[in-house]
């Protein structure tokens, strides 16, 4: 399981799950300003442009100047990646982006978050082990995410 800690300012700390990351990245587009594919999306220039044939057409290249020469550099059917909150608005490159890495940095523009890909990373959050979630001003997101791992029966309620 995937676990989320929002600690927004001003208001109480948030703990959520995710089963996988497929699930983790539904849950942050279904909950962010952005559409799913501003925040993450994978195209082709060919696909960006709308064109069959072995290059676009005079008008295309005048209109879209930069995809074309992404396409003439890197070929017509290069994935590109699109990811909002980490490239720029509407920004896509040939060097990829995973959508886990897109997904986290839609939470991180939201305002404080932590993010633990498994179990053990959550527990060991909890009990100390990020420096983090350490301290009396951390003490009300350190009890979310213990009453999170409780709720999901990973950790036993003895608290």
């Amino acid at each position: 399981m995937i676990y989320v800690l929002e600690m927004p300012d001003g208001e109480q700390p948030r703990a959520w799950f995710a089963y996988d990351e497929a699930d983790f990245v539904r849950k942050v587009a279904a909950s962010d300003a952005l559409d799913a594919e501003e925040i993450h999306d994978v195209s082709t220039p060919r696909e960006l442009l709308g064109f069959a044939g072995p290059t676009p057409d005079a008008v295309t290249r005048a209109q879209y100047p930069s995809i074309c020469a992404i396409g003439d550099a890197h070929g017509w059917d290069t994935p590109l990646y699109r990811a909002d909150y980490l490239l720029g608005r509407g920004v896509c490159q040939p060097e990829v982006v995973t959508r886990r890495d897109a997904s986290e940095a839609a939470l991180q523009a939201r305002g404080d978050c932590l993010v633990y890909w498994n179990d053990r990373d959550a527990i060991g959050a909890f009990e100390g082990a990020d420096s983090r979630l350490a301290g009396a001003s951390r003490w009300h997101a350190r009890r979310a995410l213990y009453e999170q791992l409780v709720a999901l029966d990973v950790l036993a309620d003895d608290n």
